[in-house]
């Protein structure tokens, strides 16, 4: 008998009979090696890595990555509830995201943040006006729009003009300025991220030089700096990239900050997770089609939005191949909506009842997944060796139902 696929030492197959499916799978020992070659890589720099929570916020997954001593970067005040409530430090946590609310700002402040990363002068009122009301100063670091291009799907771009991301360059030193005038505000850092899933990371250089220029300004005016942030973005292998040269940017890196005093910030989150999580899923249907044959599968569009929003490629192949001919089709959801696909135009060998193994599924899966068509979100467990944890259990209709009324 073929042997099934394992999620370490554990058969896939094993884990779809004990908790069903759709389900996440998380390797445990896959989210450690992403985090170790990070510190590996910028040893030199002894970096502060904040994982990018909104990646895969599972409370498991931010325990374990606060057990290596990550940090984080949110992006709203859920996402704070989030780390504190796995553990996290407040104190190692980055406040990042265009449109923070005031209630979030005094909800940071209070739990200790280490620093606001600010996209506006707007922003920096509103922050200064709640730190004034609370009696305290907020830490700032004023994230910078460098303008380069990052040559990644425009959806996930962020460091042009025309994104709504950051203060553009040409307005850095007026916006530190203006910062430096507001009373309740101590600057501690700049901060820059140009945008995700990033192969080729020579822009990511090009950003760190143009904002070490930016440093030098600051500090010929007074402004000197307590900490650099570069973001993240690296990407991670999805079809046939090649491998992002990580230490080859660490190196460049560390060639740049050589004799800076300053602490080196980095925000991965896709590359921490997307290649630790596989979605198993089962198939409901073989159907032939005139023009072309479809996989109907027990997961959907909501469970993995990637494909529809982004149109992105997620290896999918049989836990356990079978010794038929094989065909090409598009795998597909139950979903009510012609965009509910996973894969197109993929070669399987598969039948009614089988399971499929969906890859690269750690990242902006679960933490983007809905209830679209009123569908129960998937259970998630992580894998460590021989063991497993669910880590969230299945939704049920009663609790998709639980806030709703039906008045007249």
């Amino acid at each position: 008998m073929t042997r099934p696929l394992h999620c370490e030492n554990l058969p896939l197959t094993d884990l779809a009979e004990q908790f069903g499916t759709p389900l996440y799978v998380y390797s445990q020992n896959a989210l450690t090696k992403a985090f170790s070659a990070y510190t590996d890589a910028f040893a030199a720099q002894q970096p502060l890595v904040c994982y990018a929570v909104k990646a895969n916020g599972n409370l498991s997954i931010l325990k374990h990555f606060a057990a290596l001593g990550s940090g984080f970067d949110i992006v709203s005040g859920g996402e704070l509830a989030r780390v504190l409530a796995a553990g996290g430090d407040a104190g190692k946590t980055i406040f990042s995201g265009v449109g923070k609310s005031e209630a979030e700002i005094e909800f940071a402040l209070e739990a200790g943040v280490l620093c606001f990363n600010v996209e506006s002068l707007p922003e920096l009122d509103r922050i200064n006006a709640v730190a004034a009301r609370l009696g305290k100063t907020a830490p700032v670091s004023l994230r910078i729009n460098p303008d380069v291009d990052a040559k990644t799907h425009p959806y996930i771009s962020t460091g042009l003009k025309a994104n709504k991301f950051g203060i553009a360059y040409a307005d850095a030193l007026d916006a530190y300025r203006y910062a430096a005038s507001l009373g309740r505000l101590n600057i501690v850092g700049i901060d820059c991220h140009i945008g995700s899933q990033l192969i080729d990371l020579s822009p990511l250089q090009e950003a760190c030089e143009r904002i070490l220029l930016l440093v030098d300004q600051l500090a010929a005016e007074g402004i000197v700096l307590q900490h650099i942030d570069l973001g993240g973005g690296v990407g991670i292998i999805y079809q046939n990239e090649n491998q992002p040269d990580l230490a080859g940017y660490a190196a460049a890196v560390q060639r740049l900050f050589a004799g800076r005093p300053q602490t080196l910030i980095l925000e991965p989150g896709r590359s921490l997770v997307g290649n630790a999580g596989t979605l198993l899923t089962k198939v409901e249907f073989v159907k032939h089609g005139e023009e072309k044959n479809f996989v109907i599968v027990d997961a959907a569009m909501n469970d993995l939005m990637r494909p529809a929003l982004y149109d992105a490629y997620h290896h999918i192949e049989a836990v356990v191949p079978k010794a038929i001919p094989p065909f090409t089709a598009d795998i597909v959801g139950p979903i009510c909506e012609t965009g509910d696909f996973l894969g197109k135009a993929r070669t399987l060998t598969c039948e009614a009842g089988d399971l499929l193994a969906i890859r690269s599924a750690g990242a902006y899966a679960a933490s983007m997944a809905s209830n679209y068509n009123t569908r129960n979100r998937a259970a998630e467990v992580l894998v460590n060796g021989s063991s497993v944890q669910q880590i969230r259990r299945r939704e049920t209709i009663e609790q998709q139902l639980a806030n709703e009324s039906a008045c007249l």
